[in-house]
């Protein structure tokens, strides 16, 4: 997904949708800091982020990370927060936070594959980890360690800030009843998920967001990945092709990141460094909850307004592309030393929880029916 490049085509609804996730990450409650800590001098940081003004979900939730910072530190560190291309260039948010243009920033690491091979794999990894599985890697693994040791290498810190869970593998304007179906099939999906749609045989066409209803409805694409039902409802494409597809394999889950300057993370004092940290830490609970109600209730539109037909996506077509996403991941891997260690790294992380997660969430569900 690249929300900066164009608004929704119906407008974004963002004023309901921030103001539904204000409110659930007010639940979360932000630390109030010690009374002698309110003594500390006002400092006044501005945060760029990639996604556009009003943006549903990561947009809002960028928002009410700045606010509930501001607020939490008692007015001692002020965060205003600019949408995409305010402050900076939507994909320039990385440098800008790096040479201390702005010292805060909010975005996804997957924008920075020029910078490093390893940084998408922080975002989401096809057949990867899922949402529990990534939070528990991150901060009860050796997940977290990692990204902070490779963004270290460009003057950054960096937090995990923000959940969108699983997404959908996407529209398409044909049905795709067998592996034959994909051979050919124009398709936007960036990163490594259109990687390795290019190894099971699609056509992968760069297309802007702005662009990619238009693109369907003419028949340019005959299908395209965004993001789950909340944020593609927002955007319209519901209309734009027949078969909706589940699951999503290429992204499991999205973690969204929180950017600082590392001279500036290292000024701040100890508390103030704890309260950003935790305030990354609500947002990363009330996100994920935001999204599952808001992509149940999408989808119940979806399916009631029977616009696009929900589909699974055939057992061979599955099979097929997680052995395309081993492929791809493993050429990654030889070729970069430090994508070659969060790979196994994940990996053997997954393995590890492989039992408890048989016996608990996989046997509870088969039970709950």
């Amino acid at each position: 997904m690249s929300p900066a490049r164009g608004a929704t085509r119906r407008g974004v609804r963002g004023a309901t949708a921030g103001t539904a996730l204000a409110a659930g990450l007010a639940a979360c409650g932000a630390p109030q800091p010690p009374e002698p800590a309110r003594r500390e001098p006002t400092r006044r940081w501005r945060m760029a982020t990639t996604w556009p003004a009003g943006f549903p979900g990561l947009g809002e939730g960028a928002r009410w990370l700045g606010e509930a910072i501001t607020e939490a530190s008692g007015g001692q560190l002020q965060v205003e927060v600019a949408p995409a291309g305010v402050a900076v260039p939507t994909f320039d948010v990385f440098d800008a936070v790096a040479r201390g243009t702005v010292e805060m920033g909010h975005a996804a690491s997957w924008y920075w594959m020029e910078k490093a091979a390893a940084m998408p794999l922080f975002t989401a990894v096809p057949f990867g980890l899922d949402a529990e599985e990534t939070l528990a890697w991150l901060h009860q693994g050796e997940g977290l360690a990692l990204w902070r040791e490779l963004y270290a290498h460009f003057g950054l810190m960096v937090l995990p800030a923000g959940n969108t869970g699983m997404h959908m593998a996407g529209w398409s304007r044909r049905q795709i009843r067998s592996l034959a179906d994909l051979q050919g099939l124009r398709i936007r999906m960036p990163g490594l998920g259109g990687q390795v749609m290019a190894r099971a045989g699609a056509q992968v066409v760069p297309t802007a967001g702005a662009q990619l209803v238009e693109a369907l409805e003419r028949g340019r694409l005959d299908a395209a990945e965004w993001m789950g039902p909340y944020n593609d409802l927002e955007f319209g494409l519901e209309g734009a092709a027949g078969f909706y597809y589940f699951p999503g394999w290429q992204k499991p889950q999205m973690t969204a990141e929180c950017l600082v300057n590392l001279d500036a993370w290292n000024a701040l004092p100890e508390h103030l460094q704890r309260l950003v940290a935790l305030c990354c830490r609500a947002l990363d609970a009330g996100m994920l909850a935001h999204y599952a109600v808001r992509n149940q209730e999408a989808l119940d539109r979806i399916v009631r307004a029977a616009r696009a037909e929900l589909r699974r996506l055939p057992e061979d077509v599955l099979v097929a592309l997680q052995r395309a996403a081993e492929q791809e991941l493993g050429d990654l891997a030889a070729a970069d030393p430090f994508a070659r260690r969060v790979i196994e790294s994940q990996r053997a992380f997954r393995a590890r929880g492989a039992d408890w997660r048989t016996v608990s969430a996989e046997a509870y569900a088969a039970a709950r029916g």
